[in-house]
């Protein structure tokens, strides 16, 4: 295998070991901090309800019931959260590991034999795919995307494998939800100037 085609493949690969490790991060923290949040803010809502009337009504209520049912989803992962934090770390060891392989297959000449960083890349290549979990918790991939893009150094991925904002950076199932609600808002406009007019 020659510098550049090895440099290529250990950027992609980890671009995808990254990503997965803020991944398994992403669900360690939402299973963790979520149902806390969701019952600090369902406790302050109650509370608002009782000196407040526009925050006692039944709309409220109904989604406050349903946040607080959300809080069951996330119990399901309880047991094996620390398994989730344990993946996201030693995939995190893998990708800094990797971040030194290639600055050490960058630093050495062209014609150099690779042989050698070649077969250290395959065994942690090997050894990043035996520790995956594939079951994440629903809004990891977005969340993960936020970890990765805006929190983690990963400056020497984009030498080899660059990344374009709508394409990389930017969920698609984010992405789709935000066209559907620009949608919705300007249906729920359009609908409302239609009625006054209309009256």
């Amino acid at each position: 295998m020659n510098k550049d085609l090895l440099l290529k493949d250990i950027a992609e690969s980890g671009y995808n070991i990254g990503y997965a490790a803020k991944k398994h991060l992403a669900t360690f923290d939402i299973v963790e901090k979520a149902p806390g949040w969701i019952s600090i803010l369902s406790f302050a809502f109650g509370v608002l309800a009782l000196v407040a009337p526009q925050f006692n009504n039944n709309i409220l209520a109904a989604f406050l019931l349903i946040v607080a049912y959300a809080v069951f989803y996330f119990n399901s992962y309880q047991n094996g959260r620390l398994e989730y934090s344990n993946a996201g770390s030693r995939l995190t060891t893998i990708f800094t590991t990797l971040r030194s392989l290639f600055y050490e297959v960058k630093s050495r000449d062209d014609a150099a034999n690779f042989d050698d960083l070649a077969a250290r890349y395959r065994e942690l290549l090997e050894e990043s795919q035996s520790i995956g979990i594939s079951k994440q918790i629903f809004l990891s991939d977005w969340y993960a995307h936020y970890k990765f893009f805006w929190q983690a150094e990963r400056s020497w991925l984009e030498e080899k494998r660059p990344f374009t904002f709508w394409r990389d950076k930017i969920p698609l199932s984010a992405t789709l939800a935000g066209i559907a609600l620009i949608v919705a808002i300007v249906c729920g406009v359009a609908y409302n100037l239609l009625r006054g007019v209309c009256q």
